[in-house]
């Protein structure tokens, strides 16, 4: 199902379906992104603490 969008004298069609596999790949990459993001910052954590 599909919402439609009427802006003046266009109308747009919403593919609902499509908008949720989008929003759930967005928080797939962040949170992958995240995960990259904190190992990161373990691993510089450690090297710091090699070499004060």
């Amino acid at each position: 199902m599909g919402k439609l969008i009427i802006d003046g004298n266009s109308v747009y069609e919403i593919d609902e379906d499509c908008v949720q596999r989008k929003g759930e790949w967005e928080r797939q990459k962040n949170n992958d992104r995240r995960e990259n993001d904190s190992q990161g910052a373990i691993k510089d954590r450690r090297i710091r603490t090699q070499y004060p």
